[in-house]
């Protein structure tokens, strides 16, 4: 496991793009927390990372390359929360293309969550055109990642290298869920 700050991720951002299409399971910084990430079209990649979470079902969120992979991909009508991102929200929407992801990433669910942080790792997730797993980098019930100090040493363990830059301060996305006629805060 290798760390790297944002000045070798700019030199060697090609190669470590490479190694995020091809599955690499790696933590990544975002506008709100540190999440645990990686190629959401990967059934391995993915199985990898619901091992190291220690969550067997479930679905995981994803940055999503763009507002069109969300438009093309999803049954996302509320366009007045599509205008909020990029920001710190997690959008759930009925899928309409269910291959858009690994099922392993929403085992036996027809929605996805779904964000676009105000972040520069986000350029990642749109220059690949794929869309990237994206959940807290911790095992469930466990605290969130803020900074190096206090990230599990057993995922620190597992996981191919670590995109840092410095401690976080802020809270996980809001979670607003667009799946039905009403809309539904599931985490403000």
């Amino acid at each position: 496991m290798r760390i790297i700050d944002k000045e070798e991720f700019q030199l060697n951002k090609e190669k470590i793009m490479r190694e995020i299409e091809m599955g690499a399971v790696f933590i990544h910084p975002t506008d709100t927390i540190y999440g645990l990430g990686c190629n959401a079209l990967i059934p391995e990649a993915v199985k990898r990372i619901r091992k190291i979470k220690n969550r067997s079902e479930g679905p995981f969120s994803v940055i999503v390359p763009s507002k069109e992979w969300i438009i093309n991909n999803t049954e996302c009508s509320k366009a007045d929360w599509l205008e909020k991102l990029p920001g710190p929200y997690t959008l759930i929407c009925k899928l309409k293309n269910k291959s858009a992801v690994a099922e392993e990433t929403i085992p036996n669910i027809n929605s996805l969550g779904m964000r676009i942080p105000k972040h520069w790792f986000t350029k990642v997730s749109e220059k690949l055109n794929i869309p990237i797993v994206s959940t807290s980098a911790n095992s469930v019930g466990g605290d969130f990642m803020t900074s190096l100090e206090n990230l599990s040493p057993e995922i620190k363990s597992q996981v191919d290298f670590i995109i840092y830059e410095g401690e976080k301060s802020g809270k996980p996305s809001k979670v607003v869920d667009l799946t039905k006629e009403k809309v539904d805060i599931l985490r403000p």
